[in-house]
């Protein structure tokens, strides 16, 4: 198993310079669009205005896959498209080839198809699909070697995906996408970072789900079980209460099994060692591991007592991690 500082944390991580032929666009689409061309960096200003861009995002986003004249026009005119909608569209490609290819027609990068339009995958090197090739393989590989890959592939996703596109409906489903696609990613690199003992990275991959989503279960997991892996038993007290909360307030329910199983681990864990915390600790879960036992029936105020001591167990387990 490997040590948590054998990995640096998410923020020093950085996307590895991709060397591309000569002949290939590097392209950005996470974050503001920005396209490298023989050396030249043209940016989302460069490409002959909004709907020529727009028309480049929409093909990168389909990377590799056809997309119909007809599914450019919805697209780009949000179903309302004008009378001479066909033309203008056409008019449109031809600008963004000029800015974007120029010199090469109809045989650069920008290709014309059956009814609609293709980027040609071998002449563009895309973040984005650099992301989604890293994490299928990361799937794919031995834990150790996944974590690398997936550590290269959160570097590509620390910002929203077409960031300069803010207003076209389209852009903006595509964004909540691939924004899930990242969470997934990073409940999948923090799981595998647990597993090697990189425990650092784990913990501040679940935080910043956590963090944006408050009610995602399944981050709330990858946290509590990294800290518990770790021995860091009241910081997991502290983020299960933290999401007992969260879920009470907002769902009205208690966290599921998988949860409520670390969380007694971590308490007894916590009972076990030294200190004021573990003998109080200690004291309340040999109080209710004997009212457990006791039949209602045979002590008609055993049901009470175990209410009442569940409720103290709450009450100072909730002063005490606010002072810690």
């Amino acid at each position: 198993m490997l040590k948590s500082d054998s990995y640096p944390t998410p923020a020093s991580s950085a996307p590895v310079p991709v060397q591309t032929p000569a002949n290939v666009l590097s392209v950005k689409v996470i974050g503001s669009l920005q396209i490298v061309r023989d050396g030249v960096t043209l940016s989302a200003k460069d490409l002959g205005g909004p709907k020529p861009r727009q028309i480049l995002e929409i093909l990168l986003i389909n990377l590799g896959n056809p997309v119909s004249k007809d599914k450019l026009i919805s697209l780009l005119w949000n179903g309302n498209p004008p009378a001479e909608a066909l033309p203008t569209l056409e008019s449109y490609v031809s600008v963004l080839r000029r800015n974007v290819q120029p010199g090469a027609g109809k045989n650069g990068v920008l290709r014309t198809t059956t009814g609609g339009y293709v980027i040609d995958r071998t002449l563009v090197d895309v973040d984005l699909a650099r992301f989604e090739r890293s994490v299928r393989l990361a799937h794919q590989c031995e834990p150790i070697e996944g974590l690398k890959l997936m550590q290269e592939a959160l570097a590509f996703a620390d910002a929203p995906l077409l960031g300069d596109e803010l207003l076209p409906g389209w852009a903006e489903e595509e964004r909540d996408l691939h924004a899930a696609r990242v969470t997934e990613a990073k409940l999948f690199a923090a799981d595998i970072a647990t597993t090697v003992g990189a425990y650092d990275l784990a913990i501040t991959w679940a935080n910043q789900i956590t963090a944006q989503d408050p009610l995602n279960e399944r981050a709330w997991t990858s946290l509590i079980l990294a800290l518990e892996a770790s021995g860091r038993h009241t910081e997991g007290l502290q983020s299960y209460e933290r999401c007992r909360r969260a879920m009470h307030r907002e769902l009205g329910c208690s966290p599921g099994p998988a949860l409520k199983a670390a969380h007694a681990r971590l308490l007894q864990a916590t009972a076990d060692s030294e200190g004021e915390l573990s003998d109080v600790l200690s004291a309340l879960l040999i109080l209710h591991s004997q009212l457990c036992r006791t039949e209602p029936s045979a002590v008609p105020s055993a049901g009470k007592a175990l209410h009442d001591a569940g409720n103290v167990l709450n009450s100072f387990l909730r002063r005490a991690m606010a002072a810690a």
